[in-house]
């Protein structure tokens, strides 16, 4: 479906986005990893995902705090693969705290990684997919895209921002075979949550799996995390000639969180 396109996946040295990049890389795809971690651990990932796949797997390194070094993602992306079609926002980090304590910092990383970042990748790689006459953008937003939950403040207000950022790049490309779309993931089981559960068993004083069905049952009806195989699917379809016509979406995959 996807070969010969050539993608950019930012955060996906692991998680959600290493999801993604092997699900665009299954469907034919070539695929920049990005993202922090040990560079040993890195490059075996990068050369399994190569090997599993058959695809041309490439790494960069880009720090999502430097517009300079995103910037040079795309572009070495287009050199390396000779054109740069899909971009997917991924990188983002958290910090939970209420507002009157939450720290500057932490609010200004936040806002950094998961808003801005996405601001200068696309900036950067929209002239590129001009240029060829095809693209995708897919952002990675939240449910807290769409709704609040307290003392996420940074989050919360990154994620409605990049539902935002979204929405504007798709009306700026709604006459180009460019589409921006945003996916809304709700509980997904990645090792940030699964600290939140380790954390609820401890107050509870009740096992692993019974507070993962505690953490779930507050917002998500399904009482079932979301897979990050999942949200590659719901990736691999944005991409897909049976979305040409789906720009400007935010789509919830959550299990009900946001229905209620």
């Amino acid at each position: 479906m996807l070969d010969g396109k050539a993608a950019l996946v930012t955060g996906s040295t692991s998680g959600i986005g290493l999801a993604m990049a092997r699900a665009l890389a299954q469907a034919g795809a070539n695929v920049m990893l990005n993202g922090l971690g040990d560079a040993a651990e890195i490059e075996k990932t990068r050369a399994g995902l190569a090997a599993e796949t058959g695809r041309q797997i490439a790494y960069h390194p880009a720090n999502m705090l430097k517009p300079d070094e995103i910037a040079d993602a795309v572009e070495k992306t287009a050199e390396t693969f000779g054109s740069l079609d899909i971009l997917v926002n991924n990188a983002g980090i958290q910090h939970v705290s209420p507002i009157d304590s939450f720290p500057g910092d932490k609010w200004e990383a936040i806002v950094a990684i998961n808003l801005s970042a996405a601001f200068y990748s696309t900036k950067a790689a929209l002239p590129h997919m001009r240029k060829a006459g095809w693209g995708r953008i897919v952002n990675t937003a939240s449910v807290h895209g769409l709704v609040a939950s307290v003392e996420k403040a940074a989050y919360v207000a990154a994620k409605h921002g990049i539902v935002g950022l979204t929405k504007v790049t798709a009306l700026e490309t709604a006459e180009e075979p460019i589409t921006c779309n945003a996916i809304n993931p709700g509980w997904v089981r990645t090792e940030l949550v699964e600290r939140q559960i380790e954390a609820r068993a401890k107050d509870m004083g009740v096992g692993i799996e019974e507070a993962a069905v505690s953490i779930l049952s507050e917002k998500q009806p399904s009482l079932n995390f979301v897979t990050p195989e999942q949200l590659g699917g719901a990736l691999v379809f944005l991409c897909s000639p049976a979305a040409d016509q789906i720009t400007g979406i935010s789509l919830p995959v959550d299990g009900g969180w946001t229905a209620r």
